[in-house]
């Protein structure tokens, strides 16, 4: 029967894996970049060594990581972006990122937002509900959310995540 070797059971599952890994880099390649940018390349930048050290923990090949710094402090402006919404039943949400383009990813969170039946919010409307805790934002308050409404959060909270531009995506959400 045709496809059913073990090389075929490899490949499919080599593809899964892959596809996994490039996601995660490309994440952290963005993350590289901008605190290479932040600190011109010094490497001993306490940014940049913590952007080292989630690559390596990610088993990122050193090349890739020099290439990162290298391209990042040679040209391209990359730069960190906060957006704030509140989403499906009153859940505040907080997605940072980094972006070339500030007006395309806003575009795009947009419509990612508007599919939910959600949309952006002012600065400040929704970080009121986090607090910032060794570099990540916690939950200060918590919204409880229908079983209806926690699926579409799910939904939204997957879809952010899959966005190249999005790094992290906060809610409140109990």
């Amino acid at each position: 029967m045709a496809g059913h070797s073990k090389w075929a059971k490899l490949k499919h599952v080599k593809g899964k894996t892959d596809a996994q890994k490039s996601k995660a880099f490309s994440k952290l390649v963005r993350f590289i970049s901008v605190e290479a940018k932040k600190s011109k390349g010094d490497r001993s930048a306490p940014g940049l060594r913590t952007a080292i050290e989630k690559a390596r923990a990610a088993n990122m090949p050193s090349d890739n990581i020099d290439r990162a710094i290298d391209k990042a402090s040679a040209s391209g402006e990359l730069e960190q972006v906060v957006y704030e919404a509140y989403g499906p039943g009153g859940v505040a949400l907080v997605i940072e990122g980094y972006t070339d383009s500030h007006n395309r990813t806003t575009q795009e969170i947009k419509h990612l937002l508007s599919q939910s039946g959600s949309a952006l919010a002012n600065q400040g409307a929704a970080s009121w509900a986090f607090s910032r805790v060794d570099g990540k934002l916690e939950a200060t308050t918590t919204v409880e959310v229908s079983e209806e409404d926690g699926a579409k959060l799910s939904l939204l909270v997957d879809a952010l995540e899959e966005h190249d531009d999005v790094s992290e995506v906060y809610t409140n959400a109990a």
